[in-house]
């Protein structure tokens, strides 16, 4: 019997090796377009991230292992061009010579996959843009970075592929911005809500991500240096396409096979509408599990399950059945993971269930363990049935063995009774002893008897709370200026509050509110409400309120780059980074309507050249911040971290020895967003001066680079002249005649070059341009001059690499509160410059930045 597979990644290879291993008598082979079979094609983005570091890791099989492992004929560069079901042959074109081959068959598999859209707009074929499909598109994306340094990357794209190469491009130090034209990242993935939460996660970790924003254009001349969106255009060095993926089914058009939307039709044995003709993978449309309507899911997991099936039905086993798919998923973002199966709020309304959902914040782990964390997790359930139709998980943790505890519910048809008591793990590492996703099906059976009343956080951000009183119940207050109520001293009726007033009861997580809300049910109170998720993942704010904020607010939005205005209660001023103190005019025009919109109207400009916007109220924070964004800045500059960087006008003026706002760009996007989030036992402070001028106090930073221009002295040239032109020159008189010949004490000059090209006779025509290095330096309370590094350095790439190895050897060796003066100061300047010079500290950065240190630094703004 002659099986003939069309296509050889995930699902075409798993169906020929699982045929062979049924029976070796079969003939299978395998025609595909590519050179490549089996690879790991969802390990590309981690490819171009560099967590994998070879070509080869991602290739799970050659042609030719994969032949001598399954005994299967593997014929790479053919592209299947006709399928003539009539005749059983499939006619294909030999890509290297040219030719056409036919191929007979008794059975035929097409698995052809996927390819990716990429949109007939100007600009698509632009050197810098780029697909990610396939592994040549990884290395050669991977490669594009090494050589050409990039700064600034725009995915157009915000599903999963789209999401992961924003977190890798961000990993290899560039800035990142993500646009899509739906209102949502991961549309039809999840539920707005949750994706709203996502996107606030990525800004604050700082990936732009712009929805309902359409491509337009791709600008450049030979090269892209801009992206035109609807919203705008965007500056960008390399841009990623991940707008979504066709079937690869177009030579099947006059075949008479049932397509659907370029999906090739099958039912649950993967036969298609033709004889003998079968299909898998994701040119194939199965259907939805919970549902029955056809669904294309083009994941390798489904590829994988697909062609096993397929495998057992070709091999003889007629009770072999495919169920279909649950559009199960799990993407890793930058400190957060996403996951989810089955049938979203929306997707299940218009299915025609009668729809519950709830939104439960949990610990992931025991809380007391360390680097515990939590899961935010959304249940989707029919009302009349209580059976469990969707999940959709968010934390920083092991999100996926949530997700795959609602599969196998899902799949087996659960309700959420059945999952009550069952015996899942439990340890303090791994899990708390109520397993997280069993309390959230008991939150949501609470909910569904009528024992807990709720909004929902979509409910809460429509308005349907409108009317309510906010009561805080939290352990601390988390909304300010809000009626409070402490849960323990609630032991009756509370006085002055009315038994029918309609309260919303708000808590950090939704825990603690629906306690209160026990108690008051029982004395008497008609009409309360939870909010779902507490503060925890919705913005509340106390109507009509102006309060005081609360410390550990004040603490949150630190961070953010939000400083407290103390002759205020609720109002902040918020740092804008500008980078190294340049930015458009586009841009200073967003901070001004910013100003206007979210503040007082009033802009101030810090000693390190960023600018602050006053007087903004705490409710304000968040869509400032989001109004920001869409223009391409943040806020930020704050605490024990990397802090942005601060650079005179360089080559722009008179004095300039070295490109400073291009350095100090660089620097910025390496270290200050590349390290953003690393811990450091006090702030780190990094500034570029253009020339020995110490206009921004290069030396008085905790790293300073100064440019410098080292003059060399033509001793045949020099006359000796009475009035020396270079001596005069000398702007600290360290330029002398001695002996009738000119002497410049290497000792004393400070390399600021003016004295080259004074000499009329060019004795002093030849210098070497380079930057010298201060560590240690600091001002404001205390004050320290930083002390030179010894050598003058000559290239770009050697003073970023002391500026890394500087970075490290402060999270490594520093003490927690301690500013690198101090460090310097206690482990001696000799021994600091010997470890800056080497590479020891690079060979420990993995170690260094993975461990658990100064968790709370010593930066106080």
């Amino acid at each position: 019997m002659n099986i003939l597979i069309i296509g050889g990644v995930a699902a075409g290879t798993k169906t020929a090796a699982k045929l062979k291993r049924i029976d070796r008598s079969l003939n299978v082979t395998i025609l595909t377009k590519d050179r490549d079979i089996s690879y790991a094609g969802c390990g590309l983005p981690y490819y171009v991230g560099g967590l994998i570091g070879t070509r080869e890791e991602l290739i799970v099989n050659t042609p030719e292992k994969f032949s001598a492992l399954t005994g299967v004929e593997v014929l790479t560069r053919r592209e299947a061009v006709v399928l003539d079901s009539t005749g059983k042959t499939v006619t294909a074109k030999n890509l290297d010579t040219g030719a056409e081959e036919r191929y007979a068959y008794d059975a035929c598999v097409i698995a052809t996959g996927a390819s990716p859209i990429v949109p007939p707009l100007p600009g698509m074929d632009l050197t810098g843009v780029f697909k990610l499909r396939t592994p040549d598109d990884a290395i050669g994306l991977r490669a594009y970075i090494e050589n050409n340094k990039p700064r600034r990357a725009v995915v157009v794209g915000g599903g999963f592929i789209g999401l992961e190469a924003a977190e890798n491009l961000k990993a290899q130090g560039l800035s990142v911005t993500v646009v899509d034209m739906a209102p949502q990242v991961m549309p039809n993935i999840f539920d707005r809500e949750m994706a709203g939460f996502v996107k606030a996660h990525l800004q604050k970790n700082g990936i732009r991500v712009l929805t309902s924003t359409p491509l337009e254009s791709i600008l450049g001349s030979g090269r892209v240096d801009a992206v035109k969106t609807g919203g705008g255009t965007l500056s960008a060095d390399v841009v990623v396409l991940s707008i979504g993926i066709r079937p690869n089914t177009a030579f099947l058009q006059d075949s008479g096979i049932e397509l659907f939307k370029g999906t090739v039709v099958v039912d649950d044995q993967m036969r298609t509408s033709l004889p003998d003709v079968y299909a898998a993978g994701d040119c194939a449309m199965v259907k939805n599990r919970v549902t029955g309507a056809g669904q294309w899911s083009a994941m390798g997991s489904s590829a994988n399950y697909e062609g096993r099936t397929l495998a057992q039905v070709l091999g003889g086993d007629g009770s072999a059945r495919y169920p279909g798919v649950l559009g199960t998923g799990v993407v890793k973002l930058p400190g957060l993971n996403c996951g989810r199966t089955g049938l979203t709020e929306e997707a299940a309304r218009a299915a025609g269930y009668d729809v519950e959902t709830v939104l439960a914040v949990t610990d992931d782990k025991a809380h007391y363990y360390p680097d515990s964390g939590e899961f935010i997790t959304k249940l989707i359930a029919d009302r009349a049935s209580h059976k469990l139709l969707g999940i959709q998980v968010l934390g920083g943790g092991a999100v996926d063995k949530m997700v795959d505890i609602a599969v196998t519910g899902i799949s087996m048809g659960a309700r959420l009774e059945d999952f009550s008591n069952l015996d899942y793990a439990y340890a303090p590492p791994f899990s708390t002893a109520i397993h997280p996703f069993v309390q959230a099906v008991y939150v949501l059976l609470n909910k569904l008897s009528g024992e807990y009343e709720t909004f929902t956080p979509a409910q809460f951000a429509a308005g349907e709370a409108a009317g309510y009183t906010i009561v805080d119940t939290g352990v601390q207050p988390v909304v300010p200026g809000a009626l409070r109520l402490e849960l323990t001293e609630v032991n009756g009726p509370v006085e002055g509050l009315d038994k029918d007033a309609k309260l919303l009861l708000v808590c950090n997580r939704g825990k603690r509110a629906y306690f209160l809300q026990n108690r008051l049910k029982y004395y008497g109170y008609t009409n309360t409400r939870v909010l779902e998720g507490g503060v925890t993942f919705n913005q509340v704010k106390a109507p009509g309120v102006t309060a005081s904020v609360t410390p550990e607010q004040i603490t949150a939005v630190k961070a953010l780059g939000f400083l407290f205005d103390k002759r205020s209660a609720d109002k902040f001023n918020g740092r804008i980074i500008t980078r190294n103190g340049k930015i458009t005019a586009e841009e200073q025009m967003a901070i001004a309507e910013a100003a206007q919109r979210f503040g007082s109207g009033e802009v101030t400009m810090t000693s390190r050249l960023t600018l602050e916007i006053q007087g903004v109220p705490y409710e304000n924070i968040e869509p400032m911040r989001e109004f920001l964004a869409q223009a391409g800045l943040e806020t930020g500059g704050t605490g024990s971290q990397v802090r942005p960087v601060v650079s005179c006008k360089g080559t722009t003026c008179q004095y300039g020895l070295i490109d400073t706002f291009d350095l100090s760009q660089e620097i910025h996007e390496r270290f200050y967003e590349g390290y953003h989030g690393i811990k450091l036992p006090h702030k780190f402070k990094i500034a570029v001066g253009g020339c020995p001028n110490n206009c921004v106090k290069p030396d008085l930073n905790d790293l300073g680079v100064v440019g410098q221009r080292v003059p060399q002295v033509d001793l045949d040239k020099c006359r000796g002249c009475k009035l020396c032109q270079v001596e005069k020159a000398c702007p600290i008189h360290v330029a002398s005649l001695q002996d009738g010949k000119l002497v410049i004490d290497p000792d004393q000059c400070n390399h600021c070059g003016r004295c080259v090209g004074k000499c009329p006779f060019h004795a002093v025509e030849g210098y070497t341009n380079g930057y010298r290095i201060f560590i240690g330096g600091r001002w404001g309370k205390k004050v320290a001059q930083g002390l030179p590094l010894s050598p003058v350095f000559t290239s770009r790439e050697e003073v970023l690499s002391v500026i890394e190895k500087a970075i490290l050897l402060f999270r490594e060796q520093g003490i927690t509160g301690e500013r690198f003066a101090d460090t310097v100061a206690r482990l001696g300047l000799e021994n600091v410059e010997r470890q800056l010079l080497s590479d020891e500290l690079l060979a420990r950065k993995d170690e260094n930045l993975k461990a658990q240190k100064h968790l709370k630094g010593g930066a106080t703004c």
